[in-house]
């Protein structure tokens, strides 16, 4: 599993209170090319608080895709496209994932 960000200092009980709350795991995806390679990638997980934005979490992603995610042709272009989307829309949610993972672990 992806190291998980944005969890530090809390305890096991505020974790399911935030996540009572509203509170999910989520991923955000970049892209980026090399001449005629793409590449797009998930970033680590991060834990974000009910309310809480994602925007702050999200915006180097998307910045990176934005510089050099379109360059490749056709699949630069497609990646950036999904990618920037993802992002713009909070991330991939990886909720269920990630206490399905931490359950197993016990």
């Amino acid at each position: 599993m992806s190291k998980i960000k944005n969890w530090e200092g809390l305890s096991t009980e505020e974790i399911n209170e935030e996540l009572g709350k509203g509170a999910k795991f989520v991923m955000f995806q970049y892209c980026f090319s090399i001449i005629f390679m793409s590449f797009q990638r998930s970033s680590d997980i991060y834990f974000i608080r009910a309310g809480e934005s994602t925007a702050k979490h999200s915006i180097g992603y998307t910045i990176l895709t934005l510089c050099v995610g379109w360059w490749g042709i056709p699949w630069g272009i497609i990646y950036s496209f999904t990618s920037l989307y993802t992002n713009f829309t909070g991330g991939k949610d990886v909720t269920a994932e990630v206490l399905a993972a931490l359950n197993s672990e016990e």
